[in-house]
């Protein structure tokens, strides 16, 4: 205990490490949240409508109404409409072709043109999507209002979201962001700390001391592993009070899954510790590291579209486990069954990486 207690000392006394560890997880909570988003938001439609009828308009008014487009642009001719978009003043150009509403109310075949920039591909996949879902709302409604019959092709569908009925991507990125948080002051700040002792000299007054090897290891790890929790009930409390995220699942287990990977991210930075002479060194392996393994996570896109190479390297990216965990507790509800192969992952990776840790470190008298 008195080691323990010497390295709380050690920690707020440092006038850096205080900020790192409670004001830059608030502030990045806080602005990551909503800066980190693939939301669709404004996007800008130019339409040309050569139909000029009520239905044609119709269908402009419903992508004016929706908030996923603005549509205040207008072209006259095709031509002009492809310029806007290869000028990059317009994402998405709508061209209703003359006779729209006759071929409609005469059950013939009937198309609007679409041309979408796809510099951004995703972007343009929901652009299409959505536009391509309001025109197919606007044009049944109106087939319903004038009773004319829909085609035959036609199929209407019923459509619910579960686990995030609102879309709201707040609540898929906090989860992610929040483990970011866990894993950075698991593995950074618990290597800076022992290299910081290599580079002052004190380390080897410890080693000198009767103080056995899992005894200093013990007392390194604990702070961090309980500052570690302390930010997750932040982080957990800022989603709560500024975002509203829902915790559809077992406050407890959260905890109790949090503790483990905290463990192994602790022995990581320990193992990182053991071999980097300056605090540079350890920052540049730490980060080399993460940033493979945060990218391959799944934080911003589905892992289910990366090639065969990608998803069995993920196999040992204990973030990706984690944020998977966090995700599926707060949004589903998820239990200890439904999370068992994800738990063996980082129990294994806890146990791995905290062996490496005690065997790699030397004391030497």
């Amino acid at each position: 205990m008195t080691l323990v207690r010497k390295e709380f000392l050690q920690i707020f006394r440092n006038r850096i490490m205080l900020p790192l560890l409670f004001v830059v997880p608030t502030v990045m909570l806080l602005i990551l949240v909503n800066a980190a988003t693939m939301e669709m938001r404004d996007r800008k439609v130019l339409i040309c409508d050569n139909d000029l009828s009520p239905t044609s308009r119709r269908i402009c008014g419903a992508i004016s109404a929706s908030t996923f487009f603005d549509a205040g642009r207008v072209a006259f001719s095709a031509h002009e409409a492809i310029a806007s978009i290869e000028k990059g003043e317009s994402d998405v150009a709508l061209i209703i072709h003359k006779g729209l509403e006759n071929d409609l109310m005469s059950q013939q075949p009937a198309a609007v043109q679409l041309i979408v920039n796809a510099v951004n591909s995703q972007q343009a996949q929901l652009s299409y999507a959505y536009m391509t879902q309001l025109i197919n709302r606007a044009v049944g409604d109106i087939l319903l209002e004038n009773a004319a019959p829909a085609p035959q092709e036609s199929i209407r569908t019923s459509v619910s979201f579960w686990y995030n009925p609102t879309l709201n991507y707040r609540f898929f990125m906090l989860p992610g962001i929040l483990t970011i948080l866990i894993t950075v002051i698991g593995t950074v700040l618990s290597a800076m700390n022992v290299v910081r002792e290599k580079e002052t000299g004190t380390i080897e007054q410890i080693n000198v001391t009767p103080v056995g090897k899992f005894a200093f290891i013990a007392s390194k790890l604990l702070p961090f592993w309980l500052i570690g929790l302390v930010e997750l009930a932040l982080g957990l409390a800022l989603g709560r009070l500024f975002y509203n995220v829902p915790m559809e699942g077992s406050i407890t287990l959260i905890f109790g899954m949090s503790a483990t990977y905290l463990t192994g991210l602790l022995g990581l930075g320990l193992f990182v510790s053991t071999f980097a002479q300056t605090m540079q060194q350890a920052t540049f392996i730490n980060f080399f590291f993460l940033l493979i393994c945060i990218l391959m996570s799944g934080i911003f896109t589905s892992t289910d579209n990366m090639p065969a190479w990608g998803k069995a390297l993920n196999t040992i990216n204990p973030v990706y486990y984690f944020i998977d965990i966090m995700r599926c507790i707060m949004l589903k509800g998820a239990t200890f069954v439904d999370l068992t192969p994800q738990f063996r992952a980082i129990c294994i990776f806890a146990a791995a990486s905290v062996s490496l840790s005690v065997l790699n470190y030397r004391k030497r008298n």
